[in-house]
């Protein structure tokens, strides 16, 4: 314990003025979930969330779980066929600054898209150009609510095993430290048999 000054709170001078209380999170609950109902009301019957792409956490930690993302990649919209102005208008979250980073983030979200444009009903702006099939395709539209197309983590884990005997035999400690020792000499190595090599051909001569 060091010496610093003993707290001396002052709780009996008006302390119900400095508590700050939570009595109203019922009602502000309640007021959250009406707001909700209301906006995918009128929203309705397009889906009450922007779709998002499927993305690992960061850190070794976390990166095992699969969650949904900020927005799609450039790169990813182009695969799928869409440009980022007509994503805007159809209910698709874009973000400039991610990146892709592996091929299998990039077919899966992908994947997403296209599974999204399946099920996509547009109406053309102008009633003229509209189909009664369209129209009715749209009227029966059931809203989805949350992500139109389901954030899934498709890893199956392997089945259990035994313990082989070579792999008992195997010394991970030993084996990093001789990669790491031949990584390090590498050049030394090449620059000796390199060496070696032109005065062999030199003898020749």
């Amino acid at each position: 314990m060091q010496n610093k000054q003993l707290p001396n709170t002052h709780f009996r001078k008006e302390w119900d003025l400095r508590v700050r209380t939570w009595f109203n999170q019922p009602g502000r609950k309640l007021r959250r979930r009406r707001a909700r109902v209301a906006k995918a009301a009128q929203i309705a019957p397009r889906p009450t969330e922007l779709l998002r792409p499927a993305v690992r956490c960061p850190t070794i930690k976390y990166n095992r779980k699969v969650r949904a993302g900020r927005g799609f990649t450039f790169e990813e919209l182009k695969a799928a066929g869409i440009t980022a102005k007509y994503a805007a208008t159809v209910g698709i979250a874009v973000d400039h600054r991610r990146r892709n980073r592996s091929e299998e983030s990039l077919a899966l979200n992908v994947q997403r898209l296209k599974a999204y444009q399946a099920k996509l009903i547009v109406l053309p702006r102008n009633p003229k150009q509209r189909t009664a099939e369209a129209v009715e395709a749209y009227k029966s539209a059931a809203q989805a609510q949350g992500q139109a197309v389901a954030v899934t983590d498709n890893y199956v884990a392997e089945a259990p095993r035994a313990v082989t005997a070579e792999e008992k035999k195997a010394r991970a400690f030993v084996t990093l430290r001789q990669a790491r020792g031949e990584h390090r000499i590498a050049g030394r190595v090449q620059k000796r048999i390199a060496t070696i090599k032109e005065k062999k051909e030199n003898a020749k001569k």
